[in-house]
């Protein structure tokens, strides 16, 4: 899987930067550091999850490249290990 086509991957990080456009114009406008504290946070948040998407793809295709064609079984195990490593 290409990382370019990866519309979840997209996805992810147009969210991204919409939030971290709407904290630009939050502090433009002098809005409260709590409202835009919380949308720093979204911003970390898409990031974080946008990094463990790509690093399990990029392992994925790397996996698929040098062993074949993956079983359903070794996907989901895959799958577990992503999982997992959200909470590194």
């Amino acid at each position: 899987m290409s990382h370019a086509t990866d519309k979840d991957l997209i996805n992810r990080l147009k969210r991204a930067n919409g939030h971290l456009a709407k904290i630009i114009s939050m502090i433009e406008d002098d809005r409260s550091a709590l409202d835009t504290a919380q949308q720093l946070q979204a911003v970390v948040s898409a990031l974080d999850r946008a990094r463990s998407v790509l690093v399990a793809h990029h392992i994925e295709h790397h996996l698929a490249e040098t062993l074949g064609e993956l079983t359903p079984e070794t996907r989901a195990t895959l799958d577990q290990m992503a999982q997992l490593a959200k909470y590194l």
